[in-house]
């Protein structure tokens, strides 16, 4: 994605997986084939590989992993970091003991780890939380030594509930990507009005996770919305009803999705989910009687 201006605000992509394939089945299960070859001029070849028959079995979806880089004229703020390196994942090989170049396309982007100000996580799934912290000497430590991490309240307690409950749980990613950066010291835990700098401020958007955030963008009279999971694949801007198996209330996502289409369709606002191919941000359109996203480069 290329730097996108908002006001006075740049936003960067920084990308640790461009596309990964899942089976549509698998992942929205509400998906029917006669929904994809309805959408199959636009779907192919950058957001799925239909089969012949698109069938939801046979075909792929393809997401992609990154983090947003959000340099204000104050502060250097990074949203959502991805899966990270070295993390044991074992219930799910494709997030299983990963080494990918993430930190070095945040070095290519012109930054450093000790220039981020504050970390921001959308949710605390495993896959957003990962680049949190890195292996040093067998230890977990803060990759961001200098930042502070903002949590949603409701969201960490959840977390820390889910993992007294099952401490060995290698998919939460609480104990190596959350717990250390606790420990350190440098965790802030917000509620879902914290606003940082009259610039970023939050939003609850409960359903793929019951503290899932919104992160909200603004500058003289530009405005962005940071959407985390809230929308997974471009095909739910068309057919918001469909909630992927990630959710954990499938109902509620879907209710809140179907909300935030309405709410932001024919809006100025750039809306920047966490999980759509390059590059990712874009608006969305009203198109008859469905929405879709139109994203920026057209």
């Amino acid at each position: 994605m290329k730097s996108l201006a908002v006001g006075d605000l740049r936003i960067d992509a920084i990308v640790e997986d461009p596309s990964w394939p899942m089976s549509f089945e698998r992942m929205l299960p509400e998906v029917t084939p006669t929904m994809l070859t309805r959408e199959r001029s636009w779907l192919e070849p950058r957001f799925a590989r239909l089969d012949a028959d698109a069938t939801t079995a046979g075909s792929l979806a393809f997401l992609a992993f990154h983090s947003y880089l959000v340099r204000t004229p104050k502060h250097m703020i990074l949203v959502d970091t991805c899966i990270g390196n070295d993390k044991d994942r074992g219930g799910f090989d494709g997030f299983h003991m990963r080494r990918t170049p993430w930190l070095w396309n945040l070095a290519q982007a012109g930054v450093t780890p000790e220039q981020i100000d504050f970390v921001m996580c959308t949710h605390l799934h495993a896959d957003h939380v990962g680049w949190n912290t890195r292996l040093l000497d067998g230890r977990w430590v803060p990759t961001f030594p200098n930042a502070k991490y903002v949590f949603g309240i409701v969201e960490y307690e959840h977390r820390r509930l889910n993992f007294e409950k099952s401490p060995s749980g290698k998919m939460s990613g609480f104990a190596d990507s959350v717990l250390p950066v606790v420990e350190s010291g440098q965790a802030m835990m917000v509620t879902s009005d914290y606003t940082l700098d009259d610039t970023a401020f939050l939003e609850a958007a409960p359903g793929h996770t019951p503290g899932n955030l919104l992160i909200h963008l603004k500058s003289r009279g530009a405005a962005a919305v940071l959407s985390g999971d809230v929308i997974h694949h471009p095909i739910q801007v068309v057919y918001p009803e469909c909630s992927p198996v990630f959710c954990e209330d499938r109902a509620e996502s879907a209710r809140y999705r179907q909300s935030f289409v309405q709410r932001f369709a024919d809006r100025p606002e750039l809306v920047l989910p966490a999980h759509f191919s390059d590059p990712s941000a874009g608006r969305i359109v009203t198109r008859g009687a469905r929405c879709a996203f139109e994203f920026v480069d057209g």
